[in-house]
């Protein structure tokens, strides 16, 4: 090289350039597990409550629009429209009395996908007038969206005997 000037310049910058640490490594998100599962929790309770009130948007509203729900002994509802149609059948038994028990709910370390499993029993007024009662066990697998809340992206259960 014909300018010692330009040679000792980029041998000072490659040899800053080596000796520079690599930037830390981000903090991990805050861990908001317990929080997410309260807030879960209280969904199951919320979706009972407006069962029972027979408010059909407001069961909706926990599903994200391409959700698949399995119900005992049925095809599967896949998306929004197909599992309203699903719940609307529900809302419409007549004296529809709902209980839900909410056994567990787990939330991934990750934060962003959750399990609730537990039991729920729907008693309707039977075909010969009388009160009839099932019982099933149910899972929902919830994704946390984008704005923190969480909605259902998946929904079966199986009647218990």
């Amino acid at each position: 090289m014909r300018n010692p000037s330009l040679l000792l310049a980029l041998s000072a910058f490659f040899l800053a350039a080596g000796c520079s640490h690599p930037p830390a490594a981000p903090a991990p998100p805050p861990d908001t597990r317990a929080a997410d599962e309260a807030t879960i929790r209280q969904a199951d309770v919320d979706w009972s409550q407006w069962a029972m009130a027979k408010n059909l948007d407001k069961c909706m509203s926990v599903y994200e629009d391409d959700a698949v729900l399995f119900p005992p002994g049925m095809p599967a509802a896949i998306g929004k429209d197909n599992i309203r149609k699903f719940i609307a059948a529900l809302l419409a038994s007549p004296q529809l009395h709902l209980e839900i028990h909410t056994d567990s709910v787990e939330v991934a370390r990750s934060g962003d996908i959750a399990v609730d499993r537990g039991t729920a029993s729907a008693t309707t007024v039977g075909k010969n007038g009388k009160p009839a009662t099932t019982t099933s066990e149910y899972v929902l697998v919830w994704n946390k969206q984008p704005d923190g809340s969480w909605k259902v992206a998946a929904d079966t259960s199986a009647n218990l005997k």
